[in-house]
């Protein structure tokens, strides 16, 4: 292939080959690289500018820009300003560069602050004493007084075999053995706070998550659910009401003389009922 090339003595810009030759890079992509790298240095002009002014669409500007910034030579930054507006900040190189290199080149080297006023001071710590000090002067802290640890509630029997149980609860509550002790003692302080073992499971049957969500950490999550021990329930008196009487207990047979037998509701201690203390016995009825 023939090629002619005359070599612009002004408005121009030096592009390398890589980028030109990029097996990644759409045209679209390498055209919005160059169009930048070809701005003045005082430029502000976004992508979405250049890619207007280029005649790019907005489809092959989304997938231009992703294309630069995978391989490294676009970076972006979401920043909030004074007055809390948010702004994006742009960074386009000529070589692809990883996003630690592209923060160095967006923050640019530190400067100096100015001087404090005032002349400068001496030290205000760190001299040697005016006097010589003829007895030892320890400069080490105080230590604080050691304050015991609280003691670990033992395991207990009941609270391995609870444990057990617990485990048995869903295959996802596998533990490893070196935990069994601390997760024992645990179980054995809900013991003897007074919950059951049935309240115990069903605690933690409720405190698990969801049955498609994995649990990577059992014994964590065991021991996290096991130790905080609350006060046990106080179990309610039984609701159920006794036993009812029937209506013909709380009647009474009157001792009067009646053809058949007659039933009153007492009010007291009487033997009678309210006709034969008032002497009103009906005619007909016979008198023994």
């Amino acid at each position: 292939m023939l090629r002619h090339a005359i070599a612009p003595a002004r408005f121009f810009s030096q592009v390398p080959n890589e980028i030109l030759r990029h097996p990644r890079l759409s045209s679209d992509a390498v055209r919005l690289l160059t169009w930048q790298l070809s701005l003045p240095d005082d430029a502000k002009d976004p992508l979405s500018k250049t890619a207007r002014q280029a005649g790019i669409g907005k489809c092959a500007f989304n997938r231009a820009k992703g294309e630069l910034k995978r391989e490294g030579y676009l970076h972006e930054w979401r920043q909030q300003g004074v007055r809390g507006l948010w702004s994006t900040v742009q960074l386009v190189s000529n070589v692809p560069l990883k996003p630690e290199q592209a923060l160095v080149l967006r923050d640019g080297a530190p400067v100096g602050g100015n001087p404090a006023a005032g002349e400068p001071t001496g030290r205000t710590v760190g001299r040697h004493p005016e006097e010589p000090v003829l007895e030892n002067t320890p400069h080490h802290p105080e230590t604080p007084p050691e304050t015991e640890a609280p003691e670990a509630p033992a395991a207990t029997e009941a609270g391995r075999q609870l444990i057990a149980t617990i485990m048995d609860l869903e295959p996802r509550l596998r533990v490893p053995r070196g935990i069994l002790p601390q997760l024992a003692a645990l179980a054995s302080a809900w013991m003897e706070a007074g919950h059951t073992p049935g309240g115990v499971r069903a605690h933690v049957r409720r405190s698990l998550p969801g049955p498609k969500q994995p649990i990577h950490k059992p014994g964590g999550l065991l021991r996290y659910i096991l130790s905080d021990v609350p006060p046990a329930p106080v179990e309610e008196e039984s609701r159920c009401p006794g036993p009812v009487q029937p209506r013909i207990a709380q009647l009474r047979e009157c001792e009067g003389v009646h053809t058949q037998a007659r039933l009153f509701r007492p009010e007291g201690d009487e033997e009678f009922c309210g006709e034969c203390l008032r002497g009103r016995v009906p005619d007909g009825v016979a008198r023994l």
